[in-house]
């Protein structure tokens, strides 16, 4: 099976360029999407052209903000939106479909801000996250993917030191919040497959050109539980896919 997150900056904006082109050429068994941007309808309206796929939503109650949506190939056996906790659960941010081997989880992990304003918000979320995927652990294993607005390490971002403890996404807080994930038996699949590979990011910021010049992020993941790791075939970045200031990003697993 061939799975790939993207967070598209809005379906709707993402539907006007290349997004159909761009799902027809990646032929993914399932697409996790995020910050969707759209309720539910809005996103079945969006995709009703797409026939080969289950769709599955996870909206905000905000309207145009944040949001979840999966397209699988494969029935799943079950689908679960949310992690059970209210404060957590009211901007569309996961969504967990079952299947027969693995739990995939999509997630778009909050933003602490531009003024840092959500940052201990952030941190309650990385928490309660992670003890939500610990839960699913205790029946199957989990795979996790999404953006998580978070750079891990200094090889995951162009501009490391101009960025640490200043800037959202690359915080002290946040990073705790991905070791927490990483030291916890899930495994950072990109970098287990490429430990030294600098300059793959997956955002760019619109300003300045920085995507051109490859002035990014690589803060969109797919974490495997340890025990899942030897289905893992291969990930990967799509960083020539655009039509949003992040790209594609998947793996390859073999669940025969």
């Amino acid at each position: 099976m061939k799975l790939i997150s993207w967070n598209v900056n809005g379906l709707r904006a993402v539907a006007q360029k290349n997004f159909f082109d761009d799902l027809k050429n990646m032929d993914p068994d399932v697409l996790c999407i995020q910050e969707t941007k759209a309720q539910e309808d809005q996103v079945a309206e969006t995709l009703a052209g797409v026939t080969q796929y289950y769709i599955y939503s996870n909206a905000a109650e905000k309207k145009g903000y944040s949001g979840t949506t999966t397209l699988s190939k494969v029935e799943p056996l079950s689908v679960r939106r949310g992690i059970g906790i209210g404060e957590h659960d009211n901007e569309g941010r996961v969504l967990c479909l079952e299947y027969e081997k693995f739990f995939l989880v999509n997630v778009y992990v909050p933003n602490s801000g531009s003024e840092l304003k959500r940052l201990g918000y952030r941190q309650d979320w990385d928490l309660a996250f992670f003890n939500y995927l610990k839960e699913l652990e205790k029946t199957k294993p989990v795979v996790v993917c999404g953006d998580f607005n978070v750079a891990h390490k200094a090889i995951d971002l162009a501009r490391p030191k101009a960025n640490y403890n200043k800037s959202a996404g690359y915080m002290q807080e946040e990073i705790d919040g991905m070791d927490r994930f990483t030291s916890g038996s899930l495994i950072d699949s990109f970098r287990y497959f490429n430990p030294n590979t600098a300059d793959k990011y997956t955002w760019w910021s619109y300003r300045a050109g920085a995507r051109g010049k490859n002035i990014g992020w690589r803060i969109d993941y797919f974490l495997v539980s340890e025990s899942f790791l030897p289905s893992v075939k291969s990930a990967f970045i799509l960083d020539e896919v655009i039509g949003s200031d992040h790209c594609p990003v998947g793996i390859e697993i073999d669940v025969s």
